[in-house]
């Protein structure tokens, strides 16, 4: 009877008695890459790949994920920096301009109150990205550990987070932000963010639940567990980055949603409220006068369209590079 081998941390190969490998993660399998100056027929050789490396070679390929990109950069850099292209002052607002087009030094026009539409636009972004990255964030963690934990060990967890999730499932979010947020006094983005986290972590917990169950299956992760490896190295080592690439995509595409939801939130009066600046608030008092003023609803709404399309063009686009099926 020949000897069993022992379990290697590091090694992500084992044995499989026909002289052969096997291995035990796909996120440690090596591709090799052709050395310089070999002729074309030969196969690679030396460097490792994974799921990562190829998807960022598809990626810096693919226009639409550059140009999503570096729409989603430029709104980064003016949530962090917005004086650096507005350096007015949002709140500052002349009631004798109250509805004027756009002059000189004010290229948006005016409001109903006489702010500039262009600086508050601008500032508007701050608010935004911060609400949809603290939402995804939390979403995407708090999500990602519950359904893990109920796809990799099952049993009564896995009945109880079904269960729970069909009730959160069951909560209409805007009414639920209605009711939920109309009793808040906090004028600050918290309480919006943590009302988005409140219902958003059931999908991400359906997708990583069902990511886990089908990783688990795998033959490397047998292989593993034969060898004696803990349940934890298990999944956090061979499962994990296997399963992680779906939630990833669907928090990327959420994001933008949630950017939306906030503005149909403050839109509504019930999530951020003066004299916060947000799209949503601008766009609620521009719409009384869009007649007389259509410029003070047309700015802020169009950045509002184009930061949602832009995250749900990247988390298209970062779909297709992480899905080996379409390759």
């Amino acid at each position: 009877m020949p000897e069993q081998q022992p379990y290697e941390p590091e090694g992500a190969v084992a044995g499989t008695g026909m002289g052969g490998a096997m291995d035990l993660a796909a996120s440690e399998a090596t591709t090799l890459e052709r050395p310089p100056g070999a002729p074309k027929g030969l196969g690679p050789v030396g460097k490792p790949r994974s799921l990562w490396s190829d998807a960022w070679c598809d990626l810096r390929r693919n226009p639409v994920f550059m140009v999503s990109a570096l729409v989603i950069l430029f709104l980064f850099l003016i949530s962090l920096w917005p004086s650096l292209i507005a350096p007015g002052d949002p709140l500052l607002c002349d009631l004798s301009k109250a509805q004027e087009g756009s002059q000189p030094g004010h290229p948006f026009g005016f409001d109903g109150q006489g702010c500039d539409v262009y600086t508050r636009t601008v500032h508007g972004a701050r608010t935004s990205v911060t609400v949809g990255v603290c939402a995804t964030l939390g979403v995407a963690l708090l999500g990602s550990v519950l359904g893990g934990l109920a796809g990799f060990f099952g049993g009564a967890w896995d009945a109880i987070l079904s269960r729970t999730t069909d009730i959160f499932f069951a909560i209409p979010v805007v009414l639920g932000g209605l009711v939920l947020l109309s009793v808040v006094t906090s004028n600050t983005v918290w309480p919006v963010v943590g009302f988005m986290v409140l219902l958003g972590w059931p999908q991400i917990s359906r997708i990583a639940r069902g990511s886990v169950i089908t990783a688990r299956q795998n033959d490397y992760v047998q292989a593993a567990r034969a060898l004696g490896a803990s349940p934890a190295r298990i999944l956090l080592r061979h499962i994990a980055p296997n399963a992680v690439a779906p939630v990833i995509v669907v928090a990327t595409i959420a994001l933008g949603t949630y950017i939306a939801l906030e503005a149909t939130l403050s839109y509504l009066g019930v999530g951020l409220r003066p004299p916060s600046v947000s799209w949503g608030i601008d766009i609620s008092a521009a719409s009384p006068y869009v007649r007389n003023a259509p410029h003070a609803l047309l700015w802020p709404s169009g950045a509002l369209a184009i930061t949602v399309l832009a995250f749900i063009m990247l988390g298209d686009a970062v779909r297709d590079a992480l899905d080996p099926k379409l390759r």
